[in-house]
């Protein structure tokens, strides 16, 4: 896996791209189903403890991490579906990206975005995001 200077340049990339606000980077823990914050921008320190570890399928990035395949929301704080856990409304984001970060056919990780008003990423902007991910775990 890339070092920690480098997922963070690699984030803030993400989010510059995108026109985002914020973004978290989890990877997976080498001996359990578990998601490990290894570098976030702009997320609120109440939210952080929360997200420093994400369990396999809970929350948008365990979810993505569980389907391999992105998870996307419009709006945060009026979502009702079950990809979004309540603590996710904390951010004060709405719109959210989430994609896996994939190399060989696992699942090593995900990269997410978030935006402090209503998005609806792309398709288009979709396919970036998992291809610069891909990049990035590829790196690795």
């Amino acid at each position: 896996m890339p070092a920690t200077d480098e997922m963070e340049r690699a984030l803030d990339h993400a989010i510059e791209h995108l026109a985002a606000d914020s973004g978290t980077i989890h990877l997976k823990a080498p001996d359990r189903m578990v998601l490990v914050l290894a570098a976030s921008r702009n997320i609120p320190p109440p939210v952080l403890a929360v997200v420093r570890e994400v369990p396999w399928g809970k929350g948008m990035a365990g979810v993505a991490a569980e389907r391999a395949e992105p998870v996307r929301v419009c709006n945060i704080q009026t979502s009702e579906s079950p990809d979004v856990r309540p603590g996710a409304k904390q951010t004060g984001l709405q719109g959210a990206l989430v994609v896996p970060m994939i190399k060989d056919g696992h699942v090593m990780g995900t990269l997410g975005v978030g935006c402090e008003g209503d998005r609806e990423f792309t398709a288009d902007e979709t396919r970036w995001l998992l291809d610069f991910a891909s990049r990035l775990v590829e790196a690795g």
